[in-house]
């Protein structure tokens, strides 16, 4: 009964959102949007009059300087005042937020180093883990070719003859050229402590291995650490229901947020985007829960009815992070065991972001068909290869689909600024990624389990 409660205060949350985001965008924020259009569009004028003046010492072309510094200043000082008149209902969600990340590095600590504890051999873990990127490697490969095709099949990039930006022109956003070397890095921790503090799941994940084979290694008196850490899981997972009951709350905040700020508007200018984008991610679910099915039959369905409330706090919140406590629980009360979950799921979230994967592709093909670029058969699949190695890894790292997509249309001479067509919508898309990576994780959990002979 709590569960469904649940359920439904977080939808009723949602729809609640996009009512008063619309509403406080049509009183309170449209005025400050319209100021913030006519500035941008101001410095574009500007921008083409300056390149067609050859002379930059001459009068008219300092003019324009000094004109196009002001316009900026006055941009962001409107795109300042509109966060600031946001910020009520963002701080809710950061609040959860917050919360959720307080509770994520201890928790995949406490519970990793228990369930690898408890396997206690280490080709046992090596099985485990071989199965699990098995599993990863394979999602993601198909995540990323149907976003190819789909995009392929749709055309939104020629369809939709949007107004493209200067090829020249920034997008503020740091590229991600990840080489072999950085992502070795990335992977070891330098320090857990620095590791805890910044969320790195994946270095946690390194050391509780590490910490959990060790503590088994030692036998009878690995059994004191592992009684403490089982009840410092129980303990943080007892906090975990707490801080889901602030889950409704934290969706309401981050959607008025995004409607308030962008508006009802921009939903019919990319209507054909956000749509087929969102048709893919179904097609996605349904191979996702397909393939589940093979292994797991009927319960498929039940596990789907299991984490629901963890997808839709996904998708409000727009991040998957945000419901890696409630996944964990929900996977051991449908039955999963405690050493498989803590051990495949925190390595999901690193190497299986299904709908994040799918989109990297959708967005990168869009943004070449936009700027009217032929991207041959053959160039579209050494993309989706680089894709695959390029994301891996950067799970903690904020907008981290733009990031790794900014960093390989480059190697394509793709124009970046292109991004700044999907940095509008990218919070709506994002909701539908997050939901889908936690669905993936969950199914890719449960059938390791289900392998493993673990599943009750």
């Amino acid at each position: 009964m709590q569960k469904n409660r649940l359920t439904l205060f977080i939808f009723i949350a949602l729809i609640l959102g996009v009512i008063a985001g619309y509403l406080y965008n049509v009183y309170v924020i449209n005025t400050i949007n319209t100021r913030i259009s006519n500035a941008e569009a101001s410095i574009k004028n500007i921008d083409n009059s300056i390149s067609g003046l050859k002379d930059s010492t001459a009068i008219d072309y300092q003019l324009l300087k000094t004109q196009r510094k002001l316009q900026v200043s006055l941009r962001n000082a409107n795109d300042s005042l509109r966060e600031d008149k946001l910020e009520g209902f963002t701080i809710l969600s950061k609040i959860f937020l917050n919360l959720i990340k307080m509770i994520v590095g201890p928790l995949v600590f406490s519970t990793l180093v228990v369930g690898v504890a408890k396997v206690g051999d280490i080709k046992a873990v090596g099985r485990i883990g071989g199965k699990t990127l098995l599993w990863f490697l394979s999602a993601t490969l198909i995540s990323l070719l149907l976003g190819m095709l789909m995009v392929n099949f749709f055309e939104p990039g020629t369809a939709m003859h949007l107004t493209l930006p200067d090829s020249h022109l920034a997008t503020g956003i740091k590229k991600s050229a990840i080489s072999f070397k950085d992502f070795i890095d990335h992977v070891f921790p330098r320090s857990f402590f620095e590791a805890m503090t910044n969320n790195e799941i994946l270095q946690i994940v390194v050391f509780s291995l590490f910490f959990g084979i060790a503590t088994a290694a030692i036998g009878e008196k690995g059994e004191v650490v592992i009684k403490a850490m089982d009840a410092i899981a129980h303990v943080i997972l007892k906090i975990t229901g707490y801080v889901m009951q602030l889950a409704p709350l934290a969706v309401f905040g981050a959607i008025t947020a995004i409607i308030a700020k962008q508006g009802l508007r921009i939903l019919s200018t990319y209507a054909i985007f956000i749509g087929e984008f969102y048709f893919s991610l179904v097609l996605l679910w349904l191979l996702i829960v397909l393939a589940g099915f093979f292994v797991l039959r009927k319960r498929v369905f039940t596990l789907i009815s299991y984490i629901k409330d963890a997808m839709l706090i996904a998708f409000g919140t727009s991040t998957s992070e945000a419901a890696y406590p409630k996944v964990l629980l929900e996977l051991e009360r449908y039955g999963c065991s405690n050493k498989i979950v803590s051990f495949v799921l925190p390595l999901g979230y690193s190497f299986n972001l299904d709908g994040s994967m799918m989109y990297m592709t959708f967005a990168s093909l869009f943004l070449a068909q936009a700027y009217n670029i032929h991207m041959p058969f053959g160039h579209q699949l050494t993309m989706l290869l680089i894709l695959m190695l390029t994301s891996k890894g950067i799970a903690g790292v904020p907008r981290a689909s733009l990031v790794v997509i900014a960093g390989t249309i480059a190697l394509f001479n793709i124009p970046e600024a292109g991004l700044a067509l999907l940095l509008g919508i990218d919070p709506i898309l994002d909701m539908g990624r997050s939901a889908t990576n936690v669905l993936g994780n969950a199914i890719a959990t449960a059938v390791v389990s289900k392998w493993e002979g673990e599943l009750r």
